[in-house]
C-alpha cells in the first residue's frame, strides 16, 4: 500500500490568477504522481488547501486532481472553510459536522482529522473531535492505524508557525491516543517542511508544502521586532511517500522539478547493485 501525501496547497493565492505559480508548483508534483516511477493507490491532501477557503479555489482544485488515476481523498487546515471545501469535494465523509472520516485500506486504516478552527491559525481538537477518534480507535483496537492531521502536535522550533505545545487540544488529543498501540504514526502539515520526531511514543511525520515552503531558521522570533529574516522560500515543491508493507509504515519525500542526474542503473552501477542486494539476502 503507497500512500501519497501533498499538503499546504494555497491555491488562490494570488487571485485572478487561474495559471498562479502556486498552480504549476501542484500540477508538476501530481505529473510526478501520475507518470513517475511510484504510483500511489491514493492520494491524500492534508490541509490549506486553498489560501482564501473560497469556492472557485476549491473547484480549480478539484479539476487539477479529477484526471488522477487514484482515489483523493482531501482534508481541512486553517486556511480552509468547510462548506465550500465539501461543495467541491462532495463525497468526502463527515462526522458531526468536521472533516473527518477513517479509511480501510486492506490491513491498514487511515484516520483523518479535523484540526480546523476557523479564524485561528493553530490546531484544535475539540471534545466532539476527540470523542469520535476515541470511538473509532476502540473499535478497532487490533488494526494498524495511522493518524493524519494538518497540525503537528508538537512545537519543531519555527517559532513563528508552531502551536504551543501547552495548548488544550493536544493535551486532549494526546489523552486518546494514550495506550492506543495499533497507532503506527501520525502524518501531518502546516509547517512548509519535512520534519520527523516523536511525540507522546508516535512517530510524527510532517509533509512539506507544495506552496513554496518555510524558510530553515530556528532562531527566536520576536513578534514585536522584524527582523529581516527569510520567511518564504522558492524551494522545489514536495510531496510524501508512506509505503504500508503489512509491518511497518516507511516514510520517503521527493522534491519535483529540475535536478542533475549523477548515475543510472547500468553497466558501471550493476555491479554495486548485486553486492548491495548479495548482502540481504539471508544466509
Amino acid at each position: 500500500m503507497l500512500i501519497a501525501q501533498i499538503t499546504d496547497v494555497h491555491i488562490g493565492f494570488d487571485q485572478g490568477n487561474p495559471n498562479e505559480y502556486n498552480m504549476q508548483r501542484l500540477v508538476a508534483v501530481l505529473e510526478r504522481l501520475v507518470s513517475g516511477p511510484n504510483h500511489p493507490d491514493l492520494l491524500l491532501m492534508t490541509g490549506d488547501l486553498t489560501e482564501f477557503g473560497d469556492l472557485d479555489s476549491y473547484k480549480r482544485l478539484a479539476v487539477a486532481v479529477k484526471a488522477c488515476p487514484f482515489p483523493v481523498m482531501v482534508m481541512a487546515g486553517n486556511h480552509d472553510a468547510r462548506e465550500p471545501l465539501l461543495a467541491a469535494f462532495p463525497g468526502t465523509p463527515t462526522h458531526d459536522g468536521f472533516v473527518q472520516y477513517a479509511r480501510d485500506l486492506g490491513s491498514l486504516r487511515l484516520i483523518a482529522l479535523d484540526t480546523l478552527e476557523p479564524g485561528r491559525h493553530g490546531g484544535s481538537f475539540c471534545d466532539v473531535r476527540a470523542d469520535w477518534l476515541a470511538r473509532e480507535l476502540a473499535a478497532h483496537p487490533d488494526t494498524p492505524t495511522l493518524i493524519a492531521l494538518h497540525h503537528p502536535p508538537f512545537e519543531s522550533g519555527i517559532g513563528w508557525l508552531d502551536c504551543d505545545a501547552r495548548e488544550p487540544w493536544i493535551a486532549r488529543l494526546a489523552q486518546v491516543l494514550m495506550g492506543q498501540k495499533q497507532v503506527c504514526g501520525l502524518i501531518s502539515g502546516h509547517l512548509h517542511r519535512t520534519i520527523q520526531t516523536s511525540w507522546e511514543g508516535f512517530p510524527v511525520m510532517v509533509c512539506a508544502s507544495t506552496a513554496p515552503l518555510v524558510a530553515l531558521d530556528l532562531s527566536p522570533v520576536d513578534p514585536d521586532s522584524p527582523d529581516g529574516r527569510e520567511m518564504i522560500t522558492d524551494e522545489l515543491p514536495v510531496f510524501a511517500l508512506h509505503r504500508w508493507d503489512g509491518n511497518r509504515i516507511v516514510s520517503h519525500v521527493e522534491g519535483v522539478g529540475s535536478h542533475r542526474v549523477f548515475a543510472r542503473y547500468d553497466d558501471d552501477l550493476h555491479p554495486v547493485v548485486q553486492v548491495i542486494n548479495g548482502e540481504r539476502t539471508p544466509g
